[in-house]
C-alpha cells in the first residue's frame, strides 16, 4: 500500500524551529522527485520547497528561501523539512507530496502551529 506518512509538526513558538518528516512506503522513493504545500487556515495551498529524486536539486518559494532547508534520504525512504524562524505567518497544514513520470502520492497533513 502506498502511503506518505508525516511527523514532527505541532505548536511551537515565534523564532522556534522544527523538523516535519514524510516517510514513504509502497513505491520507489529513490525515483520520485518530492515536494511540500501547505495551506494556512483559510487560505489556497501554497507551495513551499521542491527536491530531485536524487536529492540534487532544491528549490524554494520566496516566501521560505533562507529560512526552510529540505533534504531528502533515500535510503530511509524519508523526506525532511527543517523550519528555522517560525513566525505565525508559517501556521499551515503542512503536506508532502510525490512524484515521477509513472505516478503521483500525497500525504494527509501535519499542523504546524506557531503561538506564542
Amino acid at each position: 500500500e502506498v502511503q506518505l506518512v508525516e511527523s514532527g509538526g505541532g505548536l511551537v513558538q515565534p523564532g522556534g524551529s522544527l523538523t516535519l518528516s514524510c516517510a514513504a512506503f509502497g513505491f520507489t522513493f529513490s525515483t520520485y522527485h518530492m515536494s511540500w504545500v501547505r495551506q494556512a487556515p483559510g487560505k489556497g495551498l501554497e507551495w513551499v520547497s521542491f527536491i530531485s529524486s536524487d536529492g540534487g536539486r532544491t528549490n524554494y518559494a520566496d516566501s521560505v528561501k533562507d529560512q526552510f532547508t529540505i533534504s531528502k534520504d533515500n535510503a530511509k525512504n524519508t523526506v525532511y523539512l527543517q523550519l528555522n524562524g517560525l513566525t505565525p505567518e508559517d501556521t499551515s497544514v503542512y503536506y508532502c507530496n510525490a512524484r515521477s513520470t509513472v505516478g503521483k502520492y500525497g500525504s494527509q497533513g501535519t499542523q504546524v502551529t506557531v503561538s506564542a
